[in-house]
């Protein structure tokens, strides 16, 4: 759900803000009191109870909500005032602004009401962790992110690797390689 103000700036730029753990809804409620734009994405979910079932809303991004401010104002402390509110997403230059394209794609794909499901950004490098299957628990680089992806399994000291085919909704995320870390900061820089 996005709320919006009656003013539209123009310079405002669209903002990942971090919460505190499920707290999402806490602090969009406030934003919208204090008539701040944002968007919480919500995806419905069964709960399982020992004595009922039931659908509840809850956040697509768990401890994220999206905000859209002015950088150059003071709309951006009046964000981290909110009750529930840790920081804004970006680096040491500070909050980094996301892409009008991106945040209409997530409303486009919820509006379509398909099946989807959050997975981790992963990239060629990352060190992961197979979660589930045969494999769960083996630990390697991935060195292809798309859907025939291979785990690379190193013996360092005989200076070989056993690649395996796998799922990359198989895998979590263990660190970002130094090289696939040097890629990413080059991309964001551009």
């Amino acid at each position: 759900m996005i709320h919006s103000v009656e003013t539209h700036d123009p310079d405002s730029r669209w903002y990942a803000v971090w919460t505190r753990s499920r707290q999402e809804k806490a602090a969009a409620g406030m934003l919208s009191r204090l008539g701040v734009r944002h968007y919480l994405p919500l995806k419905s979910e069964l709960r399982q109870w020992s004595d009922r079932r039931q659908t509840l809303e809850v956040p697509l991004f768990s401890g994220y909500l999206f905000v859209r401010v002015n950088p150059l104002m003071d709309s951006r402390l009046q964000v981290l005032k909110v009750p529930g509110v840790v920081s804004f997403v970006g680096n040491q230059s500070g909050p980094l602004p996301i892409p009008d394209k991106e945040i209409e794609d997530i409303q486009t794909v919820l509006a379509a009401g398909v099946n989807c499901s959050v997975q981790p950004s992963l990239k060629e490098g990352d060190r992961v962790r197979v979660v589930r299957g045969a494999l769960a628990g083996v630990e390697g680089t991935l060195v292809r992110a798309n859907l025939e992806s291979r785990l690379l399994i190193s013996i360092e000291m005989i200076r070989q690797s056993l690649a395996v085919s796998i799922s990359p909704e198989d895998v979590e995320c263990l660190r970002t390689s130094p090289i696939a870390a040097m890629h990413s900061r080059q991309t964001s820089a551009a």
